[in-house]
């Protein structure tokens, strides 16, 4: 198992999933020299932009009751969708590639 993969297993049994995505977002930018205070800028908006999707899923993007219903479904799709536009962008963007064209 690799180590960001274990990390990230015992940082979720800890109860820490967005900490465990704000290291992993840290280790794919390469910020292990940036300054402190862009550090607490950056963890403080990768946890504001968790906090919001769960707040709204959880609060208000929901229709009320305990079944989902087709709105919930096609909202859900719809975050799936826009999250994977971006991670695609973002590894295009700042990942490493493997191999030589």
């Amino acid at each position: 198992m690799h180590i960001w993969e274990r990390l990230t297993r015992e940082l979720v049994d800890a109860g820490l999933l967005i900490q465990a995505g704000w290291v992993g977002f840290r280790i794919a930018c390469e910020l292990r020299d940036a300054p402190k205070d862009q550090l607490e800028d950056l963890r403080n908006a990768f946890f504001a932009g968790a906090q919001h999707t769960f707040a709204s899923i959880t609060g208000s993007l929901l229709d009320p009751g305990r079944e989902p219903t087709a709105n919930d479904l096609r909202r859900m799709d719809q975050i799936d969708q826009e999250l994977r536009r971006f991670i695609t962008d973002f590894r295009a963007r700042l990942l490493p590639t493997s191999g030589s064209a």
